[in-house]
C-alpha cells in the first residue's frame, strides 16, 4: 500500500510540474482567430509568437507575432484574444524619426547610447515613434508623437 501511495504521489507530482502556467515571453500557439487574422494581413510572414498579459490587473491576453518584412527589417504585431490587431511596431533607421525626435535625442543623448527606433501605430490609429535608449546599464523606451514631441520615457525591464 505504501508503494501504491508513493507512485501515486511522484504521478500526482510530474502532473503538477507539467501545469507551471504560462509565463510572459514564452513562445506560444495563439488562438486560430489571432492566427488567421495574422495569416490574412501579412500573408507569407513566419511569426514567432509570445504571450503578455497587460491591463489593470494584468488581466487582458495580448499575442505578440514576432516577424521579419524583409531580411533587414523586424516588425511586431500584437493581438488581443479574438484576433483584433491592437498595434503594430515597425523597426525604422534613425533617420526616418521626425527631425524634432533626432534633434532632441542628439542634444540629450549619445548616439551610441540609441539601440533601436520604431514606429508604433494603435488599434485608434494613433501615430508614435519608441526610440530604445540604452543608460546606465537600464534599457528605456523613449517615446515621440506622431510629429516628434516629447511624450515619455518608460523604463523597461
Amino acid at each position: 500500500m505504501k508503494k501504491i501511495l508513493l507512485m501515486i504521489t511522484f504521478l500526482y507530482s510530474s502532473f503538477l510540474i507539467g501545469q507551471s502556467g504560462v509565463s510572459p515571453d514564452k513562445v506560444v500557439t495563439p488562438p486560430e482567430k489571432v492566427v488567421f487574422t495574422f495569416q490574412k494581413e501579412y500573408p507569407g510572414k513566419v511569426p514567432v509568437w509570445t504571450l503578455k498579459y497587460v491591463g489593470d490587473d494584468d488581466d487582458e491576453i495580448r499575442y505578440e507575432a514576432k516577424f521579419k518584412t524583409d531580411k533587414n527589417t523586424n516588425a511586431l504585431a500584437i493581438y488581443d484574444n479574438l484576433g483584433v490587431l491592437k498595434a503594430f511596431e515597425l523597426q525604422i533607421p534613425f533617420s526616418q524619426l521626425p527631425q524634432k525626435a533626432q534633434t532632441y535625442l542628439k542634444k540629450n543623448y549619445p548616439a551610441s547610447a540609441i539601440k533601436e527606433s520604431a514606429v508604433v501605430v494603435d488599434d485608434k490609429n494613433k501615430t508614435t515613434y519608441e526610440v530604445g535608449i540604452q543608460k546606465n546599464a537600464k534599457f528605456y523606451d523613449i517615446v515621440f508623437d506622431k510629429n516628434g514631441g516629447f511624450d515619455v520615457i518608460i523604463e523597461k525591464d
